[in-house]
């Protein structure tokens, strides 16, 4: 199990698994007042969490699927990733993909933060790739029969 250094200066508790299969951890809003997003306005949401991640880590900002469902609001840049030397705040970016106005609460799950172990790679040079099943077939190629 990783362990990452965490600063709260939120309202809010740490953000914690709900289940023991849980692969993320919700985060929350730390505003003071409520947040109007009209449709198609993004937002910069703050969380009032500050973290050390190991090396060799990431912390990935995924969208929450009952916030999407319910109120249209997604993120723009999912997933969004927070590499282990940032020290900054983690924000949020969120976007109303609805036709009406939607209302951010204080306090409010808005993300949920997954951390992944990564491996650095190199690149070679190459003139050629080895053969495979797929070769150059993207874009829902894998479906046709």
């Amino acid at each position: 199990m990783a362990i990452v250094k965490v600063i709260n200066k939120s309202k809010n508790n740490l953000p914690q698994y709900e289940t023991i299969g849980s692969a993320g951890m919700d985060v929350r809003a730390d505003i003071a007042e409520n947040m109007e997003l009209a449709p198609m306005q993004r937002a910069l949401v703050p969380t009032g969490l500050f973290v050390e991640i190991p090396q060799g880590y990431e912390m990935q900002v995924r969208p929450r699927s009952g916030l999407a469902i319910k109120k249209g609001i997604t993120l723009v840049n999912s997933p969004g990733t927070i590499d282990s030397d940032y020290r900054g705040e983690i924000k949020v970016i969120v976007i109303n993909l609805s036709t009406e106005s939607q209302i951010v609460e204080p306090a409010e799950r808005i993300a949920q933060l997954v951390v992944a172990k990564y491996e650095k790679v190199e690149w070679e040079s190459s003139e050629a790739l080895a053969e495979s099943d797929r070769g150059a077939g993207g874009f829902g190629s894998t479906g046709k029969n």
